[in-house]
């Protein structure tokens, strides 16, 4: 069973910075993409920024130039590095992790996962 753990967030003031981590539990024998979700209050899941097994980037048009998504493959975990926040990013963030695959027993296992959430709350 593999887990995805986030940690980093908190409270910050509009135009502050917080980096957000997320490691799986276990080894990765591969993975299509990794990303970052968000869900505000009364309001849908939306993808924040993802990255692919090739280091291809996609971002939300709302956090373009403010917001960098990176993968350290040795450790895995991959990260969100976001700067200049503004009250809108206000949301439980998700990680998420396409098409994980772990070896079990020499058996390639490969699911979907989340992580738990972490809160971000962008406030003066």
């Amino acid at each position: 069973q593999v887990r995805l753990v986030e940690s980093g967030g908190g409270l910050v003031q509009p135009g502050g910075s917080l980096r957000l981590s997320c490691a799986a539990s276990a080894r990765i024998f591969s993975v299509n993409a990794m990303g970052w979700y968000r869900q505000a209050p009364g309001k849908q899941r939306e993808l924040v920024a993802a990255i692919t097994n090739s280091g291809r980037t996609n971002y939300a048009d709302s956090v373009k130039g403010r917001f960098t998504i990176s993968r350290d493959n040795a450790k895995n975990t991959v990260y969100l590095q976001m700067n200049s926040l503004k009250p809108e990013d206000t949301a439980v963030y998700y990680c998420n992790a396409n098409l994980l695959c772990t070896i079990v027993s020499v058996t390639p296992i490969c699911n979907d996962y989340w992580g738990q959430g972490t809160q971000v709350t962008v406030s003066s």
